[in-house]
């Protein structure tokens, strides 16, 4: 089982993001030791959303059509409106999103962010929390919507909002810490 000090953790991202729905596990992940890329569309950095307007940049490692699944221990997709919404349309991510999952690699997604475990075939049968304006997507999806900070399905964890991030980090250092989880993708 590997330990978080020691594990590799992706994050997606595009423009849009929700700004501390990248930072705060980004930065809490590195705290603990893991060492976090950020994949973005074209590899290069992205703009964020804070509030009412454009928030920080972040600056990216790799294209998500460079990244490869077996480099990593984990998947970490941050929400906001913009961001998952952009990529549930990508091809690369998709793949990628899939690909984690194929190989029962954790991945979490907070707020908008399970539209693409919708969008990836991952939510039919499990239990699943969002931001409550998708609630009706991820419920159509197949999942059994929950209202609580943080829902965990086999190694996939969605949380709501960013007032949940603290216990979203932490359910992602227990769920590296055991290790793969094996699991049957959605049709």
């Amino acid at each position: 089982m590997p330990k978080i000090d020691t594990s590799k953790i992706l994050i997606l991202s595009t423009h849009g993001f929700e700004q501390s729905e990248l930072e705060f596990p980004r930065d809490q992940l590195r705290a603990k030791g893991a060492t976090v890329h950020v994949a973005t569309l074209d590899g290069k950095a992205i703009k964020g959303w804070e509030g009412d307007d454009w928030g920080r940049e972040a600056d990216a490692d790799l294209k998500i059509a460079d990244a490869k699944v077996e480099d990593y221990d984990a998947l970490v997709l941050p929400g906001g409106q913009i961001n998952p919404d952009l990529l549930r349309v990508d091809k690369d991510t998709l793949l990628l999103i899939r690909a984690f999952a194929d190989a029962g690699k954790i991945i979490a997604a907070v707020c908008h962010a399970p539209w693409l475990l919708v969008e990836a075939g991952l939510a039919q049968g499990r239990e699943m929390t969002s931001f409550h304006s998708i609630r009706t997507d991820v419920e159509n999806a197949g999942a059994q919507w929950v209202d609580q900070s943080v829902a965990i399905s086999n190694g996939i964890i969605t949380s709501r909002n960013p007032d949940d991030l603290k216990d979203f980090v932490a359910k992602i250092v227990e769920e590296v810490e055991e290790g793969k989880h094996p699991r049957d993708i959605a049709a």
